[in-house]
């Protein structure tokens, strides 16, 4: 990779600072609310490192601040991060090499150093992209959340600052550009309104993890969906029994006699 990155292009470097700088801002915001909410400052580092997933580290840390236990945290930073199975299938073609190599870039694979390998079609510049993306990032992630760690456990009340309203703005920040899909929007309101439903029933945490009701009408209609598709399909099919065996040519007339 030392020298692969030189095949990019000026714009996806400029393009992947950017995006490093603005992670930073973001990773800085999680180390600081994360002490000063209460926690240790080893739980915001430790998570950058071992887990190095910005939405899924927001959404464990919220659950923890909120009172709910560590395993509806670590719920739900799972489901959260099952959306980069299908990434993994998508750039799975950047990650070769020895096994080492391998499981770092896995550890690596962010919605960002995805998108920066699927903008390209060359094999070697996917490569570059990625890993230029993912090293940069993770550095920088994980230096700005120690930086934040650290201001954090100067501040003393966050809702005076009204960091406490950082969670819920970035987790709605990551999730508006996939309510683009009305599967997904319908998916995501009928979750929350089961969350906000049962707040005042259930411990702190499994409100949010109830929330994947939501997806139980997407499961449900999926066959029919797919079946009409199918049908749809045949529909528009050419007919192949109407096609007829061309003409034969007409015989040629017999010369004439002059």
């Amino acid at each position: 990779m030392s020298s692969s990155w030189r095949t990019l292009d000026r714009g996806t470097i400029h393009d992947i600072a950017l995006v490093c700088l603005a992670d930073s801002l973001v990773g800085a915001s999680f180390g600081a609310i994360s002490v000063s909410g209460g926690l240790p400052a080893w739980v915001p580092i430790a998570l950058s490192v071992l887990v190095f997933a910005g939405g899924s580290q927001f959404a464990a840390v919220g659950v923890l601040l909120a009172g709910g236990g560590p395993l509806a945290a670590v719920a739900t930073g799972l489901v959260l991060n099952t959306r980069l199975l299908p990434l993994g299938f998508a750039v799975g073609d950047v990650l070769g090499g020895p096994r080492w190599s391998r499981l770092l870039g896995a550890h690596l694979l962010t919605d960002e150093s995805a998108a920066f390998a699927l903008r390209h079609q060359d094999p070697a510049r996917r490569r570059a992209a990625f890993w230029l993306c993912g090293l940069a990032l993770f550095a920088c992630w994980n230096l700005s959340v120690v930086l934040g760690a650290v201001a954090g456990g100067a501040i003393g009340d966050t809702a005076a600052l009204g960091l406490d309203a950082a969670f819920p703005t970035v987790l709605l920040a990551l999730l508006l550009p996939a309510l683009a899909d009305r599967a997904t929007r319908n998916a995501t309101f009928l979750g929350a309104a089961a969350a906000l439903a049962a707040t005042p029933f259930l411990p702190p945490g499994l409100p949010v993890l109830l929330a994947l009701v939501g997806l139980l009408p997407a499961l449900l209609t999926r066959p029919a969906t797919a079946e009409r598709a199918t049908a749809a399909d045949r529909a528009t099919a050419p007919d192949r029994s109407a096609v007829t065996a061309p003409a034969a040519a007409p015989a040629p007339e017999a010369p004439r006699c002059p």
